[in-house]
């Protein structure tokens, strides 16, 4: 099929397949599901500015459908969600601006496929080793308890806990998370982060995002994957919007993905209520390397998928 606002073509059934694995995977793990979605309709030959644009587009429907279903088994901090909006919206905009700034240059594509792989194989890696690090911190809590912890065990709470203790006015608390205080500049400071790279790369930017909720604020797992949904709800639609007037939406492609995507968020958001959050953590991991692969083989070869 002949998507004639961007000039690719691509196999309908495809967008589709790709929308269900995002869709699972999206509610399963908070995220948008960029670091798939953007390297696979790179790979099937879409120029990367619209890449970012129909990305933001395709997640808005399907995160509405995973947040819905978070918010029924009690995962999403409402009131987290609706103060980092002033700070996303902020970084998605500065994102997208430095998207128009290297639109006119022929190497476009590869200074942000290159960013992207850089960011996604970080992420990987650090989220791997935290994760690995706070199973055994949870072995060694069972093992010295007289029952087994549900506790959402990580290897950053000396980080998070150095977050809280952070006392720059006003300072915020939010029950839902379990967080006494905080400050209201740092939670700020996390949806700005967030919104650069969902802006600039694409997204919801919950691979930033969700891993920033449980390291650095403090955030259980749970709760960071159900909330994040709910901010890449707003953070997705302020982007497809600036992207929109900026002319890098296929809206016809983020509806065919959106289909199957909405569909898997259900299933994905169930999912959850089975694993403890390290080993959310750690199934996460591999998964933006995926993504990685598919960029640097598309900017190594110059090849797409058709």
């Amino acid at each position: 099929m002949d998507f004639l606002i961007s000039g690719t073509h691509i196999f309908p059934a495809y967008l589709m397949a790709i929308g269900f694995l995002i869709g699972v995977l999206g509610g399963f793990f908070g995220v948008g599901g960029s670091f798939l979605a953007g390297p696979a309709l790179f790979a099937f030959g879409m120029p990367m500015n619209f890449v970012v644009g129909t990305d933001l587009a395709h997640i808005v429907g399907k995160s509405i459908v995973a947040a819905v279903k978070h918010r029924a088994l009690g995962n999403v901090d409402i009131k987290l969600g609706m103060i980092m909006v002033g700070g996303t919206i902020a970084g998605v905009e500065t994102g997208a601006q430095c998207i128009q700034l290297l639109k006119p240059y022929k190497h476009m594509d590869t200074v942000v496929g290159v960013g992207f792989i850089l960011v996604l194989v970080s992420i990987a890696t650090l989220v791997a080793w935290e994760s690995r690090q706070a199973l055994k911190l949870s072995k060694k809590i069972n093992k010295h308890a007289d029952e087994p912890t549900k506790k959402d065990v990580s290897a950053f709470s000396h980080v998070s806990k150095r977050v809280h203790g952070f006392h720059l006015p006003p300072m915020i608390n939010l029950p839902t998370s379990g967080i006494e205080q905080v400050s209201l500049w740092a939670i700020l400071g996390v949806g700005f982060v967030g919104g650069v790279f969902s802006g600039f790369l694409g997204g919801g930017a919950g691979y930033i995002r969700m891993p920033l909720f449980v390291f650095l604020l403090g955030v259980p797992t749970h709760v960071a994957v159900g909330t994040d949904l709910f901010e890449i709800v707003i953070s997705a639609g302020y982007g497809t919007f600036t992207h929109g007037l900026k002319g890098n939406v296929d809206i016809l492609v983020a509806l065919v993905m959106g289909t199957g995507a909405a569909i898997g968020a259900q299933i994905g958001a169930g999912l959850t209520e089975f694993f403890h959050g390290p080993r959310i953590r750690l199934a996460f991991a591999p998964l933006p390397l995926i993504g990685a692969g598919l960029v640097i083989y598309s900017l190594v070869t110059g090849q797409h998928f058709k």
